[in-house]
């Protein structure tokens, strides 16, 4: 079987069917079409089956996986693009009624559950930024193997959109774009987690912000604001840093097992001298403590991270920085749902015999990012005007149920756990 017939075969019933031309079309921005019926023009590429570097695009994977995929209704499409903010415009719809749902690199959330009638349309817009570990005069260390094999998609220059739910994709557009930049830095409770069961309140906050600004996750696993600072972690950032953007910043979790004497006053420090250097740039500084633990004792959660919660609030204070209080919003959020409920924020699998006191999974991730943003309208920072209008005012003792939670879970699962925080089983 050809290519070209094994593709259209692989995708047979869908709206992605692909074929094999490329005409010339202009360097910055490229459009990708897809459908029985899809034809070549002088400014859009017929997607084609399976990527390759030498055409620099297609769907991820062998023949295998993407059978697999496409029988549980979902696959990866990947766009070579040089490190930067991007603009996708991805049209949606096909023979059958579809609902998509699109995350981006490593399981950003993007746009949740785009319902489409049968032979109907819609087109949506997001930003993705794409990023290399190198930056003027230096490089991130990363984790070997985990960030350059488990999570390489976080950190090659490529464009990965994954589609969920029942997806039909008429064309997808990318062309790079200046906007402002929400940089994210911190631990495992923030950072793109690379499969299910779990997810961390970072990759979930893009979608939660019009398509006028970039969110930029580096955050990582098992990361101290010590060792986040000896892999260059904050280098990279400071070095793109420009007037209008944010950074994003939450520790404690495992700098509180620093054996240190002087541990939270260099968290406090370090935390106040990357507020001045984001300031020094025309950038705004945002420090967020860090959310509890699953912990409970007769309907109230324990206190588990000391006094570092009180650095991170000093270390805003002190340096000007933007405040927000995670720690006693999730506080909030927690004893709202009780003990009970509050399981089901942490990552888990179906009946509880794995369950984690630490890390969320997506509902509990997708619940602390709208606190997160809420914090934003509380400070009545700019950015918070380029927060979507479906995110009402959030009030964490009115949280929303797991059972109303609907984003489909990713392709990717993984067994590994996430670093540095030892887990209840």
């Amino acid at each position: 079987m050809s290519k070209s017939a094994f593709a259209r075969s692989l995708f047979a019933g869908t709206a992605l069917v692909c074929a094999f031309a490329m005409p010339a079309q202009a360097a910055d921005k490229k459009t990708f079409v897809f459908g029985s019926d899809a034809k070549p023009t002088a400014s859009a590429v017929v997607g084609n089956g399976v990527y390759n570097a030498a055409s620099g695009f297609g769907v991820e994977g062998t023949a295998p996986q993407l059978q697999k995929q496409s029988a549980n209704g979902a696959f990866y499409y990947s766009v070579d693009v040089p490190e930067g903010n991007y603009k996708v415009t991805v049209t949606f719809g096909g023979d059958q009624a579809s609902e998509t749902t699109v995350k981006a690199e490593l399981r950003r959330l993007m746009l949740e559950r785009v319902k489409v009638p049968a032979k109907g349309s819609v087109t949506k817009t997001f930003i993705v930024n794409v990023r290399t570990p190198v930056y003027p005069g230096g490089k991130v260390k990363l984790k070997v193997p985990r960030e350059v094999e488990g999570e390489a998609r976080a950190w090659d220059a490529r464009i990965t959109l994954e589609f969920n739910g029942t997806p039909a994709v008429r064309a997808i557009t990318v062309e790079p774009v200046t906007v402002p930049t929400l940089y994210v830095l911190g631990d495992s409770t923030v950072c793109d987690q690379s499969g299910e069961p779990y997810a961390s309140w970072g990759q979930m906050f893009p979608r939660f912000f019009k398509p006028t600004v970039a969110v930029a996750n580096h955050g990582e696993s098992g990361e101290s604001t010590f060792s986040s600072k000896g892999a260059n972690r904050f280098d990279k950032i400071i070095s793109l840093i420009k007037p209008g953007d944010y950074f994003i910043v939450q520790f404690g979790h495992n700098d509180q097992k620093s054996k240190d004497a002087d541990a939270e006053q260099k968290y406090k420090a370090i935390l106040i001298d990357w507020a001045n250097q984001v300031k020094a740039k025309g950038g705004t500084a945002v420090i967020v403590s860090p959310m509890h633990r699953n912990r409970f004792e007769g309907g109230k959660v324990n206190e588990t991270l000391g006094n570092y919660p009180q650095m991170a609030k000093e270390a805003a204070a002190e340096s000007g920085a933007i405040f927000i209080d995670l720690h006693e919003k999730s506080r909030v959020l927690y004893e709202t749902l009780g003990p009970k409920g509050t399981m089901a924020l942490f990552m888990h699998n179906e009946d509880y015999s794995k369950k984690d006191g630490t890390h969320h999974g997506p509902y509990g991730a997708y619940e602390l990012a709208k606190i997160v943003a809420q914090g934003l309208r509380d400070a009545k920072a700019p950015v918070a005007s380029e927060i979507v209008a479906d995110l009402p005012g959030y009030d964490p003792s009115k949280p929303l149920l797991e059972k109303d939670f609907k984003v489909p879970p990713s392709a990717a699962f993984t067994t590994e756990r996430p670093l540095g925080v030892n887990q209840e089983q």
